[in-house]
């Protein structure tokens, strides 16, 4: 899994896998999920992530 902030375009990526994307649907304003051909989530971009989050540059990860 990848996360990337590009400041300069306000976009947070989320990326599950490096498949190919096949269709990319807006869930809600903003919110983009990208799939492969069979249907499974291959990324997620937040469109003015800095508008829909306090602090789009901070990461957490946890195992749990």
């Amino acid at each position: 899994m990848k996360v990337k902030y590009d400041k300069e375009a306000d976009v947070l990526s989320i990326v599950f896998s490096e498949h190919k994307i096949a269709e990319s649907d807006e869930e809600k304003p903003g919110i983009i999920l990208d799939y492969d051909r069979l249907g499974a989530v291959v990324s997620i971009e937040i469109l003015e992530a800095s508008k829909k989050m306090k602090n789009p540059t901070k990461v957490e990860y946890e195992i749990a």
